[in-house]
Parts: C-alpha cells; sequence; structure tokens
C-alpha cells in the first residue's frame, strides 16, 4: 500500500511493524558493507592467472622491438593498444597507455588544462578566473573530487534516462567560463544509465568555448549483466564529425577487469590533443609499466578472450543485482517512498528515498551494522539538496551478507519514511 496514502492508524501500524522487524536485525549484531563498487574476492581470483603468464614467455621483447625490462615506449606497446582499441572501439592510434590509475590520468590532464592550458592557444584555466564545471548528478565522487581540488566551481546537471538534461547543458555551456564535464557514459555511476545517440551527439556539436573540454570516462564499457548488453556511440568520431575533435579526451582501464591494483589504464584523444597530451608527458614519464602490458596481452589475447573473461565476472554480479532490485520490487514497489534503477551494467544501483530521509536512512543502517555510501557522496561537495539519493554498491559482499543488507536497507527505508509521515 502507499504510504503516502495511509491514515494515521493505518500509519501507526505499519511502522510498528516495520521497528519490530528492524530491531531483530539490529540485535544481531551485523556487520556488513556495500559502500564502494569493488570485485568480490572470488571474482578477482578468477583473472589469477594473469600473474604467471610471464614466467612462461621468454622473450621481453616488444612486437617493435621494445625491450619490456628496460625504459621507453611512451605510448605503450602497439599489441596492448590494439587491444585496447578492439575492445573500446577505438583506433589504437589515439590511445596512450598507463599504469593502473585512469583517475590518475584524468587528473594529470585536468591540471595541464589548468596550469597550461587545453591547448597550445589558450590561456590555462588558473589564468582565466573565477573558471566552472558542469556536474551532472546523481554523479561520481571522486570526478567531483578532482574539481573540487581545483577550485573550479561546480553546477549541478540532472542525470535523465538518456544522460545528462542536454536543454540544461546546451544552455550552461553559452557561458564561456564553464570549461568543461565529467561523463560516465555507459552504466554511469550511480544511476546505470547509459547515454543515448542523440545525447552523445549533443555534447559533440554544442556551441562552447574552444577550450571547453569532456573528460570522457568510460569505466563499465565491458561490464555487461548477463543477458544485457547496452553501448554507447563512439564520441571521437562524433566529435570529429561535429567539427569539434579537440572536445573530449576518453579514458578507461582494466580495473575491475583484470586485477583492481594492478590492471591497465589509457586515454584516447584526436588531434590536436593528442600532441599536446604527449608534449606533457614526455616531460612527466619515461613510459609506463610494459611489463604489465605485455601480461594482459599474453593474458586476455584478444576482444574474445577478454569478453570471455567478463562473462565470468558476470556471473558473479548479475546474481548480486537481482537481489537487491528484485528484494527493492518486493518490499518498496507501490509504497511511494522511493524509486531506483535497473541497470543492465556497470557496478552501481541508485536509490532515491522518500525527499528529506536519505540521511535518517543511512543513520538507521549503520545502527543495524550495514554500512553504506555516505548520502551526498552522489554530489558535488557532498550535498545532496534533497536528502534523496544513496549510491548502493552491491557487487563485493556475499550473497547472504547482501541479502541481509538488502533488507535492512528496506526496512531503514520504510522507517525513515513513516517516521517523516508521522512527524
Amino acid at each position: 500500500m502507499n504510504f503516502t496514502e495511509m491514515n494515521p492508524e493505518q500509519l501507526k501500524a505499519e511502522r510498528s511493524a516495520v521497528e519490530a522487524e528492524y530491531n531483530e536485525f539490529k540485535a544481531k549484531g551485523l556487520d556488513l558493507n556495500m559502500a564502494r563498487g569493488k570485485p568480490t574476492p572470488e571474482q578477482i581470483l578468477t583473472g589469477a592467472g594473469i600473474l604467471d603468464v610471464l614466467t612462461s614467455h621468454s622473450d621481453f621483447t616488444s612486437e617493435e622491438g621494445f625491450d619490456l625490462l628496460n625504459y621507453g615506449c611512451l605510448t605503450g606497446l602497439s599489441e596492448c593498444r590494439r587491444l585496447l582499441a578492439d575492445v573500446y572501439g577505438v583506433p589504437a592510434d589515439k590511445i596512450i597507455v598507463g599504469n593502473n590509475s585512469s583517475l590518475t590520468m584524468m587528473f594529470d590532464y585536468l591540471m595541464q588544462c589548468y596550469a597550461k592550458g587545453a591547448s597550445e592557444e589558450t590561456e590555462p584555466w588558473v589564468l582565466q578566473g573565477d573558471c566552472k564545471f558542469l556536474a551532472v548528478t546523481p554523479g561520481y565522487d571522486r570526478h567531483f573530487g578532482i574539481t573540487e581540488y581545483l577550485g573550479l566551481e561546480m553546477i549541478n546537471v540532472p542525470m535523465t534516462p538518456e544522460g545528462p538534461d542536454m536543454d540544461v547543458v546546451e544552455e550552461l555551456v553559452k557561458d564561456p567560463s564553464v570549461k568543461g564535464m565529467f561523463c560516465v557514459p555507459q552504466y554511469s555511476n550511480p544511476t546505470g544509465n547509459t547515454y543515448s545517440d542523440e545525447t552523445v551527439k549533443r555534447l559533440a556539436s554544442m556551441e562552447t568555448a574552444p577550450d571547453f573540454r569532456i573528460i570522457w570516462d568510460n569505466a563499465y564499457a565491458v561490464h555487461d549483466l548477463t543477458g544485457r548488453k547496452e553501448r554507447v556511440l563512439d564520441m571521437l568520431t562524433e566529435c570529429e564529425k561535429a567539427g569539434h575533435p579537440e572536445r573530449v579526451v576518453m579514458f578507461g582501464s582494466t580495473s575491475k577487469i583484470s586485477i583492481p591494483g594492478a590492471g591497465i589504464a589509457f586515454l584516447a584523444a584526436n588531434e590536436p590533443n593528442y600532441s599536446w597530451i604527449i608534449k606533457r608527458l614526455s616531460k612527466q614519464s619515461i613510459g609506463a609499466d610494459k611489463l604489465n602490458q605485455m601480461r594482459h596481452v599474453l593474458y586476455f589475447k584478444d576482444k574474445d578472450g577478454l569478453m570471455a573473461h567478463m562473462e565470468e565476472h558476470a556471473s558473479f554480479t548479475t546474481p548480486r543485482f537481482n537481489i537487491v532490485t528484485e528484494t527493492f520490487e518486493k518490499k518498496l514497489a507501490g509504497t511511494g517512498i522511493a524509486s531506483w534503477t535497473n541497470p543492465d551494467g556497470g557496478y552501481f544501483i541508485s536509490l532515491d528515498c522518500m525527499k528529506g530521509t536519505a540521511s535518517r536512512v543511512y543513520e538507521l543502517c549503520a545502527e543495524a551494522g550495514v554500512t553504506l555510501t555516505p548520502v551526498g557522496a552522489t554530489f558535488p561537495h557532498k550535498d545532496d539538496p534533497d536528502d534523496t539519493n544513496i549510491r548502493i554498491a552491491p557487487t563485493f559482499p556475499t550473497e547472504e551478507d547482501l541479502q541481509q543488507a538488502t533488507d535492512i536497507l528496506v526496512l531503514s527505508v520504510k522507517l525513515a519514511a513513516l517516521e517523516k509521515l508521522m512527524a
């Protein structure tokens, strides 16, 4: 029954029932964590063989003759760039391979824009006065953290099922002080939405300041759930077609494909961005870890090998997503106090509680032994103006623990809403 349509007597009875069930869980003294989007340990071990492939590889020379044990190869091994190109659908000659963290590569690129300019022809952002960045909300807290660190003012843009609200974006970027935005275009963090073709084309073609840059963080490009698959248009190509080849820099990594702390990260860019990035990078590095690049090439071999590995990963992630969404559907549908996403891939589910209750839901979960992502994490400066959104990370706990944590979360959502309705 819809809670908002209950009379006072019904609300009182429902609250008593919910509190009783909640207190039963609370008495168990549980310690459950669904705060961060990490693979479960068993899932990681499916790729443990990548640690051994070099032991049987006697030739430590790349196909172009680079010595894997020595310095050099700034853009990355050709065979590694080719593997990434096939998986992510971008030309190999636009790719630069880094070490394990795409977040580090994003930070470095934005620091270049801030300190040296987004191109040879434009002023550094630091010299232009008060610069701004668009913040798609709900969004990824680490993206907001980089923007905040650089002192860029963030302007919230609502997320829609098709991607960022493009009417809002197109109006805001008319301001030349707006310098860019982060986008997670496929299975977005935390909503799981994938940008529509129309959204991608509008982002590529809109009129902006010449040094406006889109950080295209395609972190979940092959992270499908079983039997589901979405793909986003190639933004590099769309920007070239629209006459703005420099607008986008794409980033990705194998962090949730191979070993989370020892994957390979990369960026891809059109000219003139590519040359501008290489100019900076040549002063910063002699080259990334070529042994790790070759390790990935030898282990996965090609796109088919990598995608087969991701199907194995989906056998771990899919049941966990189903536990959460099916529990929400069974216990929250029709109550009028919550809505949630049901993505086809990625690592998160976005839950919207009754307005003004998310912080209370977080408190109730904590009291019952469930750690959630802090409320506000999906908004700049950790400030959710409606106190409604919670990012759910179902991938790490065991299925048994996840079911208990989700049951407690549902009870907390109900109890917080009932408290508000009865206040």
